[in-house]
């Protein structure tokens, strides 16, 4: 085992797949050629939680996933078979959903902010009148008080001495010596260390840092030594014992100061791998002074997805975007950086009105309109956060452009620009864990579900005002990221992509034939519509990308999808009418609309795959550390989370594995067909090579093609590895093919490894390389 990856395979450990079940399949890992297991979080979550994110209690492995002794039979198992084991950990917030699960929530709401972990959370007691707002009725608390919902019961317990509250899932506890005032409901509740609210409140009275606008989620301090000491000590045991290797941080942004918390965990830990799920916006940087290997890669993942898009195609699409608004009677999109502003404008003035009300509380009496000047700066805000000192020129270029907006607001930034920049001050210290929200919540999970020209362009990291990258921009920013961070992680899939990696490879097609989409949508649409001709061709994509699949999965996704976008219907407030289109639609793909889903994806379903086996062979043998995201190593035509944590079928993984190494010994080659089989080559093939000869990926130098159809090739040489692949294949085919296309090779002789070919000394043509895949792994004789 190495001291950093060499490659990771991502689990999702849940209470269906616990570690006991993972420790049977890191067999079949290293068969694979992984060189890491990539854990999700294991420490004790929200009952039920399939994902883990919503950590309880920091002192346990949670007992669903498979406890203390599933994890030390897993990391046994890991070992035996020659894996290093990175896991994923969660220290910007807590789950509170279920207060009695969380000990140190449970303790606050029971004393409130003179108790030991009060100090643990980020709660503004002052704003609350020294109570903790809690935001969960149904209605008012007076209606709730009247309408008998509330639920007394003085029973002592050891954690609730004084017994408990009731409302509905809910259960709180009582103070202490309030018990007696259980016969006068309005007493009692007042007598409380929390006030309970109407829901829709968290809004805009929250008074604690949250995850985003997930009210169930509560920030903690881990800035604090003593918060740190207490939400790591078992995750380092880990580390001290042998049982993971490296971290992955998940959300520092949200982090008062991450570079702080990493030199911090860099020591505890011995500086161990360490990796942090950092959102980069393009042409942006990962701060050069932080600890840490690098990010968890959906810089390189939107690097890739736009190799294989058409730009002259996605202007095509934009045609026929503004003809289904016109259509449908909608106003003009609006250009992208527009469109955001006001998505993310939406966001502060609304979900997150909370998080900035208490910004202005932080700030100097007299700034008058100070809320909406600061919701202005937000929006304006170019990319998730800035860290001060560092990322002043962000602070900058947000006040010019909300200055050139909002020109009636001077006074208001001439005011604030001077405490914004200056780090010492708590308004500076809480604006950019503010800033990064409302970019998460007003670009991933609101404009994105707006631009619905190419689903491709909508990844996590991703700005679809560039729609496409060409060869030697590909080849450049592969490059720095080997000169910057030659251990940071790349990824075509994750839990949060919006896609799966072989749902946006089909996808990118349709910027190559962007009439004959248009056409298949006016088909579909007349099938089904929900009125929205946008959201309409972004439901149709999610079908085409994912077919075939059944109307169950497509109405979660449309449903989900119509929500974040947040025109027509919401999450806090559902229109039932609208949605009915989103239903229509689902049912529709079981009924009318099957036949002409199945003649369209017939027709572009061999450029798709072509798309996702070049995509991967690029990734697993590009810079960086490549992860496989669980079952992605077949198609896995996965939609947004939850549809991309459902069950793998490991078991037949392994067996297709053991076929085709069989198969392949014998100079049997698998098809580009239904079973994935080909993309387990290409996956299987190029982790060994990796693992087993990582002095050949020293490099990277762009290898040299000649001929006309040279633009549709992607080849490079690693250092005793070239790797080529195909993109546009739609155009390519539509040319005539390779033609007398050639690459440029070395006078030494090489093997390709997905075909066993030998490969005689100096150029050798496409026709002939890629004549039975779109790529080839060449491995020189040595």
């Amino acid at each position: 085992m190495t001291d950093r990856p060499l490659s990771t395979y991502r689990l999702q450990i849940s209470g269906s797949f616990p570690l006991e079940a993972a420790a049977d399949v890191v067999g079949y890992l290293a068969e694979l050629g992984a060189s890491w297991a990539y854990l999700s979080p294991l420490l004790a979550a929200t009952p039920g939680s399939n994902h883990g994110y919503d950590v309880v209690d920091h002192a346990r492995i949670d007992p669903d996933r498979g406890g203390e002794d599933g994890l030390v039979r897993f990391a046994s198992a890991a070992r035996t078979a020659g894996l290093g084991i990175l896991a994923d950990i969660v220290p910007n917030h807590v789950g509170v959903a279920v207060p009695r699960q969380n000990p140190w929530w449970w303790e606050v709401l029971r004393l409130g902010r003179k108790t030991r972990h009060a100090a643990a959370f980020d709660i503004d007691w002052d704003a609350g009148g020294g109570r903790l707002l809690l935001p969960l009725l149904g209605a008012s608390p007076e209606e709730v008080v009247a309408n008998g919902e509330l639920d007394v019961d003085t029973t002592p317990a050891a954690d609730a001495p004084d017994g408990v509250l009731r409302y509905f899932e809910h259960e709180l506890p009582l103070a202490p010596g309030t018990a007696a005032l259980a016969d006068d409901l309005p007493a009692l509740l007042a007598a409380q260390n929390y006030e309970l609210r109407f829901w829709e409140d968290q809004n805009t009275d929250l008074t604690y840092r949250r995850f985003f606008a997930v009210s169930e989620l509560a920030g903690i301090r881990v800035e604090r030594p003593d918060v740190f000491a207490e939400s790591h000590r078992e995750i380092l045991r880990w580390l001290r014992t042998g049982l993971a290797d490296g971290l992955r941080v998940d959300h520092p942004d949200g982090l008062v100061d991450p570079g702080a918390y990493l030199e911090q965990l860099a020591d505890a830990t011995g500086r161990a791998y360490t990796l942090v799920e950092k959102i980069l916006e393009p042409g942006e940087a990962l701060p050069a002074w932080w600890r840490t290997d690098g990010t968890t890669g959906y810089d390189a993942l939107a690097e890739l997805d736009r190799l294989f898009v058409d730009a002259e195609g996605v202007a095509a699409l934009d045609r026929l975007d503004a003809r289904l608004r016109a259509e449908t009677g909608l106003p003009d999109a609006l250009p992208w950086h527009d469109l955001i502003h006001d998505t993310k404008r939406m966001i502060a003035d609304t979900l997150l009105a909370a998080e900035v009300r208490r910004l202005v509380r932080t700030l100097p009496h007299g700034i008058v309109h100070a809320d909406d000047a600061l919701a202005e700066l937000l929006a304006c805000f170019p990319v998730y956060r800035s860290y001060l000192p560092e990322g002043r020129e962000h602070l900058c270029a947000a006040f010019a452009e909300a200055r050139r907006r909002r020109p009636d607001l001077s006074a208001a930034f001439a005011a604030l620009e001077p405490l914004l920049v200056d780090p010492s001050l708590e308004v500076a210290q809480r604006f950019p864990q503010v800033s990064g929200a409302v970019m998460a919540k007003g670009v991933e999970d609101t404009a994105f579900y707006r631009f619905t020209r190419l689903g491709t362009l909508t990844e996590v990291g991703a700005d679809p005002s560039i729609p496409a990258l060409s060869v030697e921009e590909f080849h450049d920013a592969q490059r720095a990221r080997l000169a910057a961070w030659p251990h940071s992680m790349t990824t075509l899939s994750t839990h949060d992509t919006k896609r799966s990696e072989d749902v946006r490879a089909r996808l990118s097609v349709l910027s190559e034939i962007p009439e004959r989409w248009g056409e298949v949508l006016a088909e579909l649409r007349a099938v089904a519509t929900t009125g929205h001709g946008p959201l309409d061709a972004l439901i149709w994509q999610a079908a085409v990308g994912a077919w075939p699949l059944p109307s169950d999965r497509l109405l979660a996704y449309a449903t989900k999808a119509a929500r974040e976008a947040a025109e027509r219907t919401t999450w806090q407030h559902p229109d039932a009418a609208f949605e009915e289109g989103l239903a229509a639609i689902a049912r529709s793909v079981e009924g009318d609309a099957a036949p002409i889903l199945d003649r369209f994806v017939a027709e572009i379903v061999d450029a798709g795959r072509s798309n996702s086996l070049s995509a991967k062979l690029l990734q697993l043998t590009g810079p960086g550390v490549p992860d496989v995201y669980q079952g992605t190593e077949l198609w896995d035509l996965s939609l947004v989370d939850p549809d991309n944590r459902r069950p793998v079928d490991f078991a037949l993984r392994a067996r297709m594995l053991r076929e085709l190494d069989a198969d392949h010994a014998r100079g049997v080659l698998p098809p580009i067909d239904d079973s994935g089989a080909a993309k387990l080559l290409v996956t299987s093939r190029a982790l060994r090579l990796r693992r087993d000869n990582p002095e050949l990926f020293r490099f990277y130098r762009p290898a040299v093609v000649e001929g006309a159809a040279a633009d549709h090739a992607v080849a490079v040489h690693r250092g005793g590895a070239t790797a080529v692949a195909t993109r546009l294949p739609v155009t390519l085919a539509r040319r005539g093919g390779w033609g007398d296309t050639v690459l440029m090779r070395p006078e030494l002789p090489g093997t390709d490894l997905l075909t066993g070919r030998r490969i005689p000394p100096g150029p050798v043509r496409l026709a002939e390389l890629l004549d039975t895949y779109p790529v080839a792994l060449i491995e020189l004789a040595r």
